[in-house]
């Protein structure tokens, strides 16, 4: 059973959905593995856990001034 692994800052449950969908339905075409064989996992870390350019992304997101 193929494993797809999706690490990321939080999302809303609309975007995971989306995730969800479209990242099977592809790599079930691009492999031709059925695409009931697929899991999918997505592991959201908090923003000060991700770094970016040395900050974390809560700080990036802070000097943007966006939550």
């Amino acid at each position: 059973m193929p494993l797809i692994t999706f690490d990321t800052a939080p999302l809303s449950e609309e975007i995971k959905t989306e995730l969800i969908i479209k990242l099977t339905n592809l790599s079930s075409e691009i492999t031709g593995i059925p695409k009931e064989s697929f899991m999918l996992l997505i592991r959201e870390l908090p923003d000060q856990n991700i770094g970016v350019g040395g900050i974390t992304v809560k700080e990036i997101k802070e000097k943007l001034g966006r939550k």
